[in-house]
C-alpha cells in the first residue's frame, strides 16, 4: 500500500504530461496557437474601434449624453442620407461589375500572350493597382479640370462640346466610377489569371472534340471552374469599394450639391468637418448591415457549391 501511495502523485503527474502532450499534438490546437497572434491583433485593431464606433454612435453631438438609437432616427429622416445610399450603391455595384467583365476580358488576353512575354504584359497592367489611389487620382483630376481638361481638348478636336466632368451629377457620378475601375480591375485581372491557369487543359480538348465553340467553351467550362475565384474577388472588391473614400474625396468631394457622396466621404463631412462624431459614426456603421447581406449570399453559393463537389 504504501508503494502505491508513494507511487499515485507521479502517476497522475505523468497523465497530466501525457493529455498535455496529445493536446499538442492535435492540428486545430496547433493552429490555434499559431493563428493566436493574429486574433489578437484582429481584436486589437477591428473589434476594438468597431466597438468604440457603435458607443459613440449613441452619444448626443457633445458626446455627454447617451441618445440610444436618436442618431439613427435622426438618419433615416434626412433626404441627404438616402441619397447616399443609393449613390454607394451604385458606386459600388457599378464599379465592380465593370472591373469584373473587364478583369476576365483583359485575363483572357494576357493568358493567351506565349509565356515569354507574359511578365511584361502583367507587369504593365498592373500600374494602376501599385500607384497610390490618392496619387493616380490627383492625374485624373487634371484630365477631368474644368478649364485645362485633357479629355475636353480632344472632344473640342472633333467639334464636340465641353463635358462638364465633375460639375454635373451624371458626369461626376461617371467619373468616379470610371477612376475606380480603372484602378481596381487590374487586381480582378491577376486573380482570374491564376485561376484560368489551374483550369486544366484538358477539359478544353475535350470540349473541343465535341465541338464545342469558343464561347461555348467559356461558358461550361471557364466560367464554372472559375466560379468560386470569382465570387470571392467580387466579394473583397464590394466591400473595398464601399469604404473607398479617397477617389470621391479628391475628385468631388461629395459635390455637386453632396450628390457624389459614399459613406466614407459623407461620414467624414458630418463627423470631422461638421463637427459631430456620434452622426458620422452612425453613418459609418451602415456599411455594415449591407456587406454583411452580400456576404452572406455570396459565402453561402460558395459552400454550397464546394459540398457538391
Amino acid at each position: 500500500m504504501a508503494d502505491i501511495a508513494a507511487r499515485g502523485p507521479a502517476a497522475v503527474t505523468g497523465d497530466s504530461r501525457s493529455g498535455l502532450h496529445k493536446l499538442m499534438q492535435r492540428k486545430s490546437t496547433i493552429a490555434f496557437l499559431m493563428a493566436l497572434p493574429l486574433i489578437v491583433l484582429i481584436l486589437s485593431l477591428v473589434a476594438y474601434p468597431a466597438g468604440y464606433a457603435i458607443y459613440l454612435a449613441m452619444l448626443n453631438k457633445g458626446m455627454t449624453r447617451f441618445v440610444g438609437l436618436g442618431n439613427f432616427d435622426f438618419l433615416f429622416g434626412r433626404e441627404t442620407f438616402w441619397m447616399v445610399v443609393y449613390q454607394s450603391c451604385l458606386f459600388a455595384i457599378t464599379a465592380v461589375i465593370f472591373k469584373a467583365i473587364i478583369g476576365f476580358v483583359v485575363a483572357h488576353f494576357v493568358h493567351n500572350i506565349p509565356s515569354k512575354g507574359q511578365r511584361k504584359w502583367r507587369g504593365m497592367l498592373l500600374v494602376p493597382w501599385v500607384i497610390p489611389p490618392a496619387m493616380s487620382t490627383l492625374a485624373w483630376l487634371w484630365l477631368f479640370d474644368p478649364s485645362y481638361s485633357a479629355f475636353n481638348w480632344i472632344l473640342a478636336h472633333f467639334g464636340i462640346d465641353r463635358v462638364p466632368w465633375l460639375g454635373e451629377t451624371g458626369w461626376a457620378r461617371f467619373s468616379v466610377i470610371l477612376v475606380n475601375v480603372w484602378i481596381g480591375a487590374p487586381f480582378f485581372m491577376i486573380m482570374y489569371l491564376a485561376a484560368l491557369k489551374s483550369v486544366p487543359e484538358q477539359l478544353y480538348e475535350a470540349a473541343s472534340i465535341d465541338g464545342a465553340t469558343w464561347w461555348q467553351r467559356i461558358w461550361y467550362v471557364t466560367l464554372p471552374m472559375m466560379r468560386n475565384i470569382i465570387a470571392i474577388t467580387a466579394l473583397f472588391s464590394l466591400i473595398v469599394t464601399f469604404a473607398n473614400f479617397d477617389i470621391v474625396r479628391v475628385l468631388t468631394k461629395g459635390d455637386p450639391l453632396n450628390t457624389t457622396h459614399v459613406f466614407a466621404t459623407w461620414a467624414f463631412r458630418v463627423g470631422i468637418e461638421s463637427g459631430d462624431i456620434p452622426l458620422g459614426s452612425a453613418v459609418s456603421l451602415f456599411m455594415v448591415p449591407i456587406l454583411a447581406v452580400a456576404a452572406t449570399f455570396i459565402l453561402r453559393d460558395i459552400s454550397k457549391r464546394g459540398s457538391e463537389v
